[in-house]
Order: structure tokens, then C-alpha cells, then sequence
């Protein structure tokens, strides 16, 4: 393990996805979601092949067992993405990263309801801690001129959008015990993009130069990221950089105000604090328990 290595391809990683939905945002005036989502899907698959390639992946990495699966997953992650792009256009880009906060919090309600895991009250705690942070970066939206705006919708497909992201991670926690991470990542991509094109009919644009360059690289930083995440794992255990996560507010902080002169309010910045306490207790308490579930699975083991 390289724990170093590991927190710096997160980083990484969270700057890129951060960039990425900055130049969705830039284009959001004139190009659909639908659309968006076509061009972040296509122009990562041959980021994810050369990666493949250069591992020496590229014959065994797209290899899957249940090809059904891979579609339903492709199914509940078009959507989320859908959402959040349609959500960018409407809303500053650190109040889309806040509210996109709420995914691991439902993770974990969406793990009690359909895994049947025990959640005991540290995690149920921090999970109601985190959504009165939500409540909290959502509060304007629901009163006075920000409704009138259309910003009430832009949250409401966020918050869709964190929905379809948790429902994505409890499928992924079954998905991953029979197909391979590679496999996952390059058929997700390949769903997204073929799923996108159903939405030509409903008003496509086509983009001006400086557009295509925006949405070409949207789609290139994305599959980028998602393999700089994806490496990340390979260096330091899931405990040690899930919480760097959470510097993609400082990342949309800084792009937000630079960019697109988005100042945010002192209301979601105290949500959002709020949410990224809860996230990190979560992810404190899940190293906790499996620690416990190592030390038992340790002297259970005949050969350990």
C-alpha cells in the first residue's frame, strides 16, 4: 500500500470531475442534457480502451458474466448523470456539489432497506445529521424569488440525481463481486452513450466550435477521472481516501467564483459542512466495523 499515492490520484480524480462539470455547466445554456451526457459517454470510451491497453487488460477487461446487469446499472447511472447535468444548468456549481452530498447518506438508508445490513445508530445519526445539512442548502430554494428562477427544479433534479447515485452504489456492491471494475466502467459508458442518442428527437443542438471543444473534453476529463479513481483503490484502502471526496467543494468553490462569478451563500456553506461531517463519520464508522469484520474473519480462518 501507498496511502500517499493513493490520496493524490483522488484528488486528482475529484478536480477532474469538478472540471469536467464546469465545462457541462459553460454549455448547459445551449446544449440539453440528453445531449451532454452523449458527448461525456462517447469521448471516454477511447480514454478507457487505452487504459485497458496499456495494463494489458484490454483482452480480459471487457469480459462480463452478466450482461443484463451491466445494462440495468448502465440504466440508473444515465439517469443520474441526466439529472445532474439538467441540475447544472440551473443552479451555482458548489450548491450542485453540496446537494450531490445527500448520495452516500442514502447509500446507507438504501443498504438497511434493500441489503438488509445493520445500521446501528452512529450511522442512522450521522445519515439524519447529513440530510438536515441538505435541508439546510435547499432551504432558499423552497421560498421568494429563487422558486419564481426556476432553481427549486434544478435542486429537485439533483437531488433526483443523488437518488439514482445511491440506488447506482447499492447495485455496484453486487456487481462487483462477479464482474471486473474495468468491465463495469467501459460498458457503463457504452450504455450512457447509446441511451443519450434516444433523446436526439428532443431538441439537440448543434454546438458552435468553441462548444464541441467544451464537451469533447468534458468527455475526456471524465473518463480520465474515472480512472484516476479507479487506480486510486489500487494504492490505499477505501477508509483512507473517501474523504477526500469532499474537496470537490473547494475545487467548485474556486471554479464557481473564478468562472462563473458564483458566490456562495452563507447558508450553503453551513449545509454544506454539515453534510461533510455526517459523510465523514459514515466513513469512520464503516472502517471501524471493518476492522471488527477483519479481526473476526482472522480468527475464524484455520490458516490465519
Amino acid at each position: 500500500m501507498h496511502p500517499m499515492t493513493g490520496i493524490a490520484l483522488k484528488l486528482f480524480s475529484v478536480m477532474l470531475f469538478i472540471i469536467m462539470s464546469s465545462l457541462i455547466k459553460a454549455t448547459s445554456g445551449h446544449v440539453p442534457p440528453g445531449e451532454a451526457v452523449f458527448f461525456r459517454s462517447a469521448f471516454a470510451v477511447p480514454v478507457i480502451l487505452v487504459w485497458l491497453w496499456a495494463r494489458g487488460d484490454l483482452a480480459t477487461g471487457l469480459r462480463v458474466k452478466s450482461p443484463m446487469a451491466h445494462l440495468w446499472r448502465g440504466i440508473l447511472g444515465t439517469t443520474a448523470m441526466a439529472m445532474m447535468f439538467a441540475g447544472l444548468g440551473l443552479l451555482p456549481l458548489p450548491e450542485v456539489t453540496a446537494l450531490s452530498y445527500a448520495a452516500p447518506l442514502l447509500t446507507v438508508v438504501f443498504a438497511a432497506v434493500f441489503l438488509r445490513e445493520k445500521v446501528g445508530i452512529y450511522r442512522f445519526g450521522a445519515v439524519a445529521l447529513g440530510m438536515a445539512g441538505v435541508l439546510t442548502v435547499l432551504s432558499p430554494r423552497l421560498t421568494g424569488a429563487a422558486v419564481e428562477a426556476g432553481m427549486t427544479l434544478g435542486a429537485a433534479l439533483v437531488l433526483t440525481g443523488a437518488t439514482c447515485v445511491a440506488m447506482v452504489n447499492i447495485y455496484l456492491r453486487k456487481l462487483v463481486q462477479t464482474e471486473q471494475t474495468s468491465a463495469i466502467v467501459f460498458y457503463f459508458s457504452i450504455t450512457a452513450t447509446c441511451l443519450s442518442l434516444l433523446t436526439l428527437p428532443f431538441g439537440w443542438q448543434i454546438p458552435s466550435g468553441t462548444e464541441l471543444l467544451m464537451l469533447v473534453l468534458a468527455g475526456i476529463f471524465g473518463g480520465s477521472a474515472q480512472i484516476f479513481m479507479t487506480s486510486a483503490y489500487r494504492f490505499a484502502d477505501a477508509s483512507v481516501i473517501a474523504p477526500f471526496d469532499y474537496a470537490s467543494i473547494l475545487f467548485a468553490l474556486i471554479i464557481g467564483y473564478l468562472i462563473f462569478d458564483e458566490v456562495p451563500t452563507l447558508t450553503v456553506l453551513c449545509g454544506a459542512a454539515l453534510v461533510i461531517t455526517a459523510g465523514c463519520v459514515v466513513i469512520l464508522r464503516e472502517r471501524q466495523l471493518g476492522l471488527k469484520r477483519g479481526q473476526v474473519r482472522k480468527v475464524k480462518t484455520p490458516l490465519g
